[in-house]
């Protein structure tokens, strides 16, 4: 139904030993809309990307993708199996900063595996698949090469084709570009500019204000583990609520 959101979260917390890492949040994002998290390094952010697909168990709350409670089977009443869990997993994407490309197979293998491996598709049908999407990142004359002859822009735009090729509900981005060579940045934010034009569900852990700016529908700042400032664009970088929001504008600028 096109009014369950993509992502809701609740009352999500988590803690590390004695250090609470996440608090209270609460984060609800529409199917098709692109929703940036900032906040300086140890905020939390890259935390409750690994939350929402399980990667990270929470303390306590409640996330739901496309209608459906991630780690929780609710109709049973205890903790999802593990083949439950990699079914609703299947669900999000996950690009990470280091690429995470397996290094003994070619970039179109890279992006057929998981179709194949996962959801029993035809080799035929991932291959076609595969060689589509890598042309819609701008990597299709890199098929055949392994992921060592690549620069990390290539890389990564590898990996955002693999994640497309399961046609998740949600993409997560986990800061994509930073451990990018400066001039190689571009290149994958441009991908990423045009995945929100086609109407990807996105939430993207960045640095990149500009990018930021220009492409979300919502923007959430993360400080010591709460969500203190959300947003449309306009009002976030222009006219921000709280001092903290300011400061870090002016020392991103």
């Amino acid at each position: 139904m096109a009014d369950i959101p993509a992502v809701r979260i609740q009352n999500l917390s988590k803690s590390f030993s004695d250090i609470e890492v996440l608090r209270d949040i609460e984060l609800t994002v529409n199917k098709g809309e692109v929703v940036s998290v900032l906040g300086s390094s140890g905020s939390g952010k890259s935390t409750m990307l690994r939350c929402i697909n399980w990667l990270e168990e929470p303390d306590r709350g409640s996330i739901h993708i496309a209608g459906q409670r991630i780690g929780i089977n609710e109709q049973a009443g205890r903790k999802m199996t593990n083949r439950e869990l990699a079914a609703i997993r299947a669900k999000t994407g996950m690009v990470f900063q280091g690429f995470n490309l397996w290094p003994h197979l070619s970039v179109l293998q890279n992006v057929m595996e998981a179709p194949v491996q996962v959801k029993g598709i035809a080799k035929e049908q991932a291959r076609a698949i595969a060689v589509e999407l890598l042309e819609k990142v701008g990597m299709g004359d890199k098929r055949d090469s392994y992921p060592y002859t690549l620069s990390g822009g290539q890389k990564q735009r590898v990996a955002i084709a693999r994640v497309l090729a399961m046609s998740p509900e949600v993409i997560l981005f986990d800061e994509p570009t930073s451990a990018l060579d400066p001039e190689r940045v571009g290149e994958v934010l441009t991908v990423m500019k045009n995945l929100s034009a086609e109407g990807y569900t996105m939430i993207v852990v960045t640095h990149e204000m500009e990018f930021a700016r220009a492409v979300s529908d919502q923007v959430v700042f993360l400080e010591k583990g709460k969500i203190i400032e959300k947003s449309a664009p306009e009002k976030f970088f222009s006219n921000p609520e709280t001092e903290r929001v300011r400061k870090f504008l002016e020392l991103s600028a």
